[in-house]
């Protein structure tokens, strides 16, 4: 496995911390006198990640700037796109949008994220840029099944008229219907029920 760009110490932790400290002008710096702008933890969590998740536009746009890669990967899964949604930071996603972040990253994804915490604004903008709102986990969960789930109505009714299927199941079978009713979310499984074909 290749260790370039992997925090090891001295300038290195240096960055890192000026990254979670929100001192935008002090990391630009390190990059300009050479840093790699994919520097990461020992969990594989770059600059741009991090700096997304504390939902620093200006870093971010920066470290775009300056080359960082939208598409890395941590050890956890996560993207600096899904960290952005899961936050509910619009502005950092749709910079990581416009600066070539994807939605085809492995495992839990950036709409799986915004609807797990019920950003609606987030959810709308992932979906207008051509997220897959039938888009599976990997436990095969939906976002729909996430938003009746943790009972987010308008995510919901945003989710099933953009074309999301309430028929389809989870790794154990169970569809959004069901999955709304074990969480005792009784309005969205009364709407689910409206849309889910009879024997599903």
């Amino acid at each position: 496995m290749a260790t370039s760009g992997v925090a090891v110490g001295g300038a290195h932790d240096e960055i890192l911390a000026a990254v979670r400290a929100d001192r935008t002008d002090e990391v630009v710096s390190y990059l300009q006198k050479g840093m790699d702008p994919n520097t990461s933890d020992a969990a594989g969590t770059t600059l741009l990640m991090t700096a997304a998740a504390n939902a620093n536009a200006p870093l971010v746009a920066a470290l775009l700037r300056l080359h960082a890669n939208p598409l890395k990967i941590n050890k956890y899964g996560e993207s600096a796109l899904a960290l952005a949604a899961l936050n509910g930071h619009l502005e950092v996603v749709r910079l990581l949008v416009e600066g070539g972040a994807t939605f085809s990253a492995p495992g839990w994804g950036a709409l799986h994220y915004a609807v797990f915490n019920g950003h609606v604004d987030v959810v709308r903008y992932l979906i207008d840029q051509g997220g897959d709102v039938n888009v599976r986990a990997p436990n095969r969960h939906t976002p729909l099944m996430l938003a009746a789930r943790n009972g987010h109505g308008e995510i919901v009714r945003i989710l099933l008229s953009a074309g999301a299927n309430p028929s389809m199941g989870d790794l154990e079978g169970n569809t959004a219907l069901e999955i709304a009713q074990r969480a005792g979310n009784r309005e969205i499984a009364d709407l689910l029920r409206t849309m889910t074909p009879a024997g599903h």
